[in-house]
């Protein structure tokens, strides 16, 4: 009778989720997160994030996206991005194509440099589809040359290369056109 009634006594381990009070997390979040079964290490990562700035919901969705991406260490890198100034939706967005864990240094280096949330989205995503994108500073020659963020968005989507940097800063040099920029570089992959 007495192997029956421990074999019947489940207890769930000792949650601590002291680090996600001390962070200031909502208790009705603190209860969300507990349903997730965190680990304690995904607890120190969650607490971070939210001492980073990242809101209640943004942190929670941001262990949700670790998980799927397999990037047990994600808090830094995220709070590296929000701290360079990329928005805490686009953060997630970075996250969600798995790029918190190998591209958020360059990420959070062409932010630091002025580019927008558009065009580091637009690397994250290429990297993430396992194509080249320019790299950060590219494109800052490319933005010190006077291309427009439009166009130098356009040319990560086109796929233009390191390598045609020098071109087209010579093309600007020389008084061309965004649209003459365009042109010649519309079908690279």
């Amino acid at each position: 009778a007495l192997a029956m009634t421990a074999v019947g006594c489940h207890h769930d381990p000792y949650l601590d989720i002291l680090p996600l009070q001390k962070a200031g997390m909502d208790y009705e979040i603190i209860k969300q997160v507990k349903g997730l079964k965190p680990t304690d290490a995904e607890i120190a990562e969650v607490a971070k994030a939210k001492m980073d700035g990242f809101s209640d919901q943004a942190a929670v969705a941001l262990l949700q996206i670790a998980r799927s991406e397999h990037t047990p260490h994600f808090a830094e890198a995220a709070g590296n991005l929000i701290q360079s100034g990329v928005s805490e939706p686009d953060v997630l967005i970075i996250g969600r194509l798995g790029q918190l864990k190998d591209g958020a240094g360059e990420l959070q280096a062409m932010r630091l440099t002025g580019l927008s949330d558009i065009a580091v989205i637009e690397v994250a995503r290429r990297h993430s589809e396992g194509k080249t994108a320019l790299s950060g500073v590219s494109l800052a020659k490319l933005k010190d040359a006077g291309v427009k963020e439009v166009t130098l968005c356009e040319l990560i989507r086109r796929g233009v290369r390191d390598d045609q940097v020098r071109d087209i800063a010579f093309m600007k040099a020389h008084r061309a056109s965004d649209a003459e920029i365009l042109h010649k570089y519309s079908t690279t992959t």
